[in-house]
């Protein structure tokens, strides 16, 4: 694999959210609900709709804008149910963003809930998931993951952790095959002189979350970004502000988790709040700083937090 690029001298900023849970639940027939999907229904109304609000998203969406960020990373969850209705939701969502060129998404548990839930999913929001040499239409049996973007300094390496699993299991996957051809797009965009970025929905950190929505491939994934190279790895699903490392080529790799983006004020998960990366340097001189922007106590606007994200 080869690339090629064009060096900036601006600074590349890259915002960060995840765990969007689009709301309202819409109305759902019978057949839809005989499946998984009623436990994730039960959950929805006994606690997320107490605290998931659109206005909360549209206000970090706009703070966001007024920051200027470059790219947007969305690292999954885009739906709660993955019904038919939720999917259309989630890609007119995603149109009103924007060029597809300026966001990047890769799915979560949600948005693959049931099975055939995830086929559905990435067609319907290909534009967004499919990389810079992928054909411009959506093919059947087409292995998406990982995908590939370039854009200035920066390569964007998407994954999937997404996979229908039980009732009451919330786990994902990571596969070799995708281990495989994820280390092969990092060397090459390590060859290239890129500021590399992989995005993932499960945290890729043992431990991180409950035993029953862990990552399956968590070594794996590890092995990935010891022998592939990295400079930072973003992921969701645990609804929180985090940081841990995992082990580079030369130096420990940040893993960054952030906030559910729709997440109001009062619950006992953080209110909802996203990162923005400033990148700058070259290879062998990176310079990465992050800023983390959280929806404060009234819940009517986005206040930066005065800590580095990236302190012990």
């Amino acid at each position: 694999m080869s690339i090629s690029w064009s060096m900036s001298r601006n600074m590349f900023k890259l915002a960060h959210i995840s765990d969007v849970h689009l709301g309202p639940l819409p109305r759902l027939s019978i057949q839809e609900l005989f499946s998984k999907r009623i436990t994730g229904f039960v959950n929805w109304h006994r606690n997320r709709r107490k605290h998931l609000f659109a206005s909360t998203l549209d206000l970090l969406l706009d703070d966001i804008r007024t920051h200027r960020a470059d790219h947007l990373a969305v690292t999954g969850d885009l739906v709660n149910l993955a019904s038919g209705i939720e999917i259309r939701a989630a890609a007119a969502w995603l149109r009103a963003l924007g060029d597809p060129a300026d966001t990047s998404v890769v799915p979560g548990n949600h948005d693959a809930y049931v099975p055939g839930a995830y086929e559905k999913s990435m067609r319907a929001w290909y534009d967004y998931v499919r990389g810079d040499l992928a054909p411009p239409q959506w093919q059947e049996d087409r292995r998406i993951f990982p995908y590939l973007r370039v854009r200035d300094k920066v390569a964007i390496v998407g994954c999937s952790t997404a996979v229908a699993t039980p009732p009451f299991a919330a786990s994902g996957f990571f596969s070799a095959r995708q281990a495989r051809d994820t280390v092969n797009m990092l060397r090459a965009a390590g060859e290239a002189g890129l500021f590399r970025v992989v995005m993932i929905h499960h945290p890729p950190i043992r431990g991180a979350t409950a035993f029953h929505k862990r990552m399956i491939g968590i070594r794996r994934f590890a092995a990935v970004i010891s022998t592939g190279g990295a400079e930072l790895v973003l992921h969701g699903h645990t609804h929180l502000n985090t940081l841990h490392w995992l082990r580079g080529q030369v130096q420990p790799v940040p893993v960054v988790g952030i906030a559910s983006a729709s997440q109001g004020p009062g619950s006992i998960k953080p209110p909802a709040a996203y990162n923005l990366f400033s990148i700058d340097g070259a290879p062998g001189a990176w310079e990465l700083t992050g800023e983390r922007f959280s929806l404060n106590r009234t819940g009517d606007a986005m206040m930066p937090e005065s800590v580095d994200i990236f302190a012990p």
